[in-house]
């Protein structure tokens, strides 16, 4: 057997543990470990898995998304989410619900338990349920987040541009108004020109590049 020269240095990206190092983690990577081992169930392999994830690709589930996908054929059943599940305030009103989960707000466990239902820990789950029987599992949707709608070598018409120019060249600076978060403005104070505010910041050299600026339809070229 030769020495792979090609993938002499290149480092795997499996994970076969978590990266946390917070114990009660360890201990339910552990428990379903052992589980994973020792059942058939493809539920504790899954769940094994998703707790080596990072926290990114453990994104949070809200209770309205759990009772969106709570349908009359899994009353009964255990919602499982392998990560942490956050109240929704537009939600007026929750069903009875059976859900367990690596963490909850307080604001959910609270609501989840006034509304009858119960909010279980994993380790409560394996002992309910070691097959993972009569459970529903659920997870958040990972791409949510505000920085994947800026991924990729755009422009795309599905990815949002990132400006340069954003909280520097607001209107306040093209047209010379006050800005609302700074207070009340003195009316005897004479305020600068439309386009003023522009001219002071090229000349101090906060901002480059900018060849063009049209100041009626507010759009920058460079």
């Amino acid at each position: 057997m030769g020495i792979d020269l090609d993938r002499h240095h290149v480092r795997s990206t499996h994970r076969k543990a978590p990266k946390s190092e917070n114990v009660y983690l360890q201990v339910l990577v552990k428990l379903y470990r052992f589980l994973a081992r020792r059942t058939d169930s493809s539920f504790n392999k899954v769940v094994l898995r998703r707790l080596f994830m990072s926290r990114i690709n453990r994104p949070p589930v809200s209770l309205s998304r759990i009772v969106s996908n709570t349908t009359e054929s899994h009353k009964g059943k255990t919602v499982v989410v392998i990560g942490t599940v956050t109240d929704d305030n537009r939600l007026l009103t929750i069903p009875k619900l059976s859900v367990a989960a690596l963490r909850f707000t307080t604001t959910a466990r609270a609501r989840i338990e006034k509304a009858g239902g119960e909010a279980l820990t994993l380790d409560q789950l394996a002992l309910r349920a070691p097959t993972g029987a009569n459970t529903l599992l659920l997870r958040g949707p990972k791409n949510a987040r505000e920085s994947v709608k800026h991924f990729g070598f755009g422009p795309h018409s599905h990815k949002v541009s990132t400006n340069v120019f954003t909280g520097l060249l607001t209107e306040h600076v093209l047209t010379g108004t006050r800005n609302p978060m700074y207070g009340a403005r003195d009316p005897n104070l004479k305020g600068p020109e439309v386009g003023e505010g522009l001219v002071a910041l090229r000349s101090e050299g906060a901002i480059e590049g900018v060849s063009n600026v049209s100041l009626e339809s507010g759009m920058m070229h460079t």
